[in-house]
């Protein structure tokens, strides 16, 4: 079945009995679904009909999960949830900063993939499963890196140059899990050794300073073992 893009999931897993038990549980939901079976069908597939979410099993003939991902996020921002039996936090990790925006290790509930299906659903924007990769600014957040200007919901945000980089990197993919490798990478030019619990005080800081402007919210999530996440 394959109608109705902004309800419709591919899934590519090569195990008929679990696709066969997703595509079911997908369907009671109301999703309409298409299953491939095989890495190298998937990129043709996603450029002639983008669904709204793909469930990517990492293990597959012909491909495999990692490089169909690297693959997808030179051009689209399509959002993925990997599908793994691989559970030693190297590979979760991996799966996360090569662009996917969630993970299920196997064995999983299918209730529990449908679930996290819908909760990404509804954190994208039109321009999040974009084809050309353009996504949309979070609600009510301004950012300007060339003249250290931060607002949200039209209150000003006074942040020192590290945090602002920081908001800036995690506005590019609102809702995508960013661990904290990724982001030390990425925030010092210099390479600097640096270790987590950095990070980790740059986050609450700039979390305080989000709620302030935005009370009762909780801008930035934290996903145990993993990372964070934008959820303005």
């Amino acid at each position: 079945m394959t109608d109705g893009r902004a309800s419709h999931i591919l899934i590519v897993e090569d195990e008929p009995k679990l696709a066969a038990v997703l595509e079911a549980y997908l369907h009671l939901d109301g999703f309409s679904t298409t299953t491939l079976d095989d890495g190298h069908s998937v990129m043709p597939f996603i450029r002639s009909t983008p669904p709204a979410l793909m469930l990517l099993d990492l293990m597959l003939p012909g491909r495999n999960g990692m490089d169909i991902c690297r693959e997808l996020r030179q051009f689209s921002a399509l959002p993925v949830i990997i599908l793994t039996a691989r559970i030693d936090e190297i590979d979760r990790l991996l799966g996360l900063e090569i662009g996917a925006d969630d993970y299920v290790c196997k064995p999983f509930s299918p209730r529990e993939v449908v679930a996290r299906v819908k909760a990404i659903l509804r954190r994208a924007t039109p321009a999040a499963v974009a084809m050309d990769g353009s996504t949309q600014a979070p609600r009510g957040l301004e950012v300007d890196e060339q003249f250290h200007h931060a607002l949200l919901d039209g209150k000003e945000l006074k942040l020192t140059p590290l945090e602002l980089r920081l908001l800036a990197l995690l506005m590019k993919s609102p809702g995508r899990i960013f661990s904290r490798d990724y982001l030390l990478s990425h925030l010092y030019a210099d390479h600097r050794v640096v270790t987590d619990r950095t990070i980790d005080s740059h986050i609450k800081n700039l979390r305080r300073k989000l709620q302030g402007a935005r009370p009762d919210s909780e801008p930035i999530a934290s996903v145990y073992g993993v990372g964070y996440r934008l959820e303005i």
